[in-house]
């Protein structure tokens, strides 16, 4: 990246510019309240994703539950059957 005096220069045009050091704070004072906001968005976006992923998490759990308890169900009826093998 360019340092904020070569790119005041190339915003605004070399002819008679002088950028002074107000012009530069400006400029980085509104860069950082651009990253402040990306970093907010950021921040809402991976709050919403831990969201969605602890959701799919407690899908995966009931459904392995659920796998579980129907393999105990067939292991009760093959014992019933008299099926030696475990199923």
């Amino acid at each position: 990246m360019t340092n904020i005096y070569d790119y005041l220069i190339s915003k605004y045009g070399k002819e008679n510019y002088q950028p002074n050091l107000y012009m530069m704070v400006e400029e980085l004072i509104g860069r950082v309240e651009d990253l402040e906001d990306k970093y907010k968005d950021a921040l809402q976006d991976i709050k919403r994703l831990e969201e969605g992923n602890i959701e799919i998490n407690n899908n995966i759990y009931e459904i392995i539950n659920s796998v579980d308890a129907v393999d105990a169900r067939i292991d009760i009826l093959a014992e019933h059957c008299r099926i030696i093998d475990d199923v």
